[in-house]
């Protein structure tokens, strides 16, 4: 018997928290963890988000933005936590936070914030719909609309800056005071 699926959920239905110990493993030359093993955990809770959220497995489309705002060391808890900030008609924005926490002291970091746009597949490798979200907070509300504007203004950028429309002379300026020397060659 198959199990009709929601057409909305409210967010609580699939946020995730995970919490891992950081292990000498995990540690680059400089003795503090790895941004990429940091990345990997991120890419996988906002798997799990996303997976619960469609009810179908995910596959990370796009990242927007990671900044590692505060080292992570050897020893430490860090607590990642997703949520559903955006749903699409088969794509979903998951925002993702990450927090480290000192054991012995108590201490605990905000070491990054991130959003992962994640697509839904059906069992043929296929995007499929997924249930929209219930928005009941004005945090809610804020994190969906400023979605929304994040994609707008990527689509413009990407746009902007696109080969057929990019004209060098209208960002030269950008140069001044710069660390960079221009020695453009004309191209045949």
């Amino acid at each position: 018997m198959s199990e009709t699926k929601k057409e909305f959920k409210h967010i609580s239905e699939s946020q995730v928290t995970i919490t891992q110990l950081m292990l000498p493993s995990h540690s680059n030359f400089s003795g503090k963890i790895h941004g990429g093993h940091i990345l990997n955990l991120m890419d996988q809770i906002a798997f799990a988000c996303a997976s619960k959220h469609s009810g179908n497995y995910c596959v990370t489309a796009s990242v927007n933005k990671v900044d590692f705002l505060n080292p992570i060391e050897v020893g430490e808890l860090v607590t990642l936590k997703a949520s559903i900030n955006f749903t699409g008609r088969t794509s979903m924005v998951v925002g993702l936070q990450v927090e480290s926490e000192n054991i012995r002291t108590g201490e605990k970091k905000h070491c990054n914030s991130s959003y992962f746009t994640m697509v839904a597949k059906d069992e043929n490798g296929k995007s499929t719909p997924i249930p929209g979200i219930i928005l009941t907070t004005k945090d809610e509300i804020r994190r969906f609309s400023r979605s929304i504007i994040r994609q707008s203004e990527g689509r413009n950028r990407s746009s902007r800056f696109s080969s057929e429309v990019f004209k060098t002379e209208d960002y030269l300026h950008l140069f001044e005071g710069s660390n960079s020397k221009i020695t453009l060659f004309e191209q045949n």
